[in-house]
């Protein structure tokens, strides 16, 4: 059962992964330049960009939320460890932790989801 508080937390959570996408669409060449000089091929961008946003309407409108969480959540464990494992420097481990922290919510929201699924059997 979904109320307005969890669909509400749901939109705030897509937001943030919509709008990143909508962000590297209308400006890729910074993005591509800091892919590139984290050894991760420029050629990923789209799809980085299909997961954002394509997984973030998901979370949006409700539609298979254990999956589209579940990939933001290997996403944003995939950006803590190539983007920001610089543990020494304070900004990037802010990053490296707030990426983690993300993951841990969406996992929880992947699992919550596939409980509900699996008990409305």
């Amino acid at each position: 059962m979904f109320t307005a508080s969890t669909i509400a937390a749901r939109a705030l959570v897509a937001l943030l992964f919509i709008l990143a996408g909508v962000a590297k669409i209308t400006a890729p060449d910074p993005v591509v330049a800091n892919m590139a000089a984290h050894g991760v091929p420029g050629f990923l961008l789209p799809l980085v960009i299909a997961l954002e946003i394509g997984a973030g309407v998901a979370l949006l409108i409700g539609w298979r939320i254990e999956y589209a969480a579940g990939a933001l959540a290997v996403f944003c464990i995939a950006a803590a460890v190539l983007f920001h494992f610089k543990l020494s420097i304070p900004a990037e481990r802010t990053l490296f932790f707030k990426d983690l922290a993300l993951a841990g919510g969406l996992l929880a929201m992947a699992l919550t989801a596939l409980r509900a699924r699996t008990a409305s059997r």
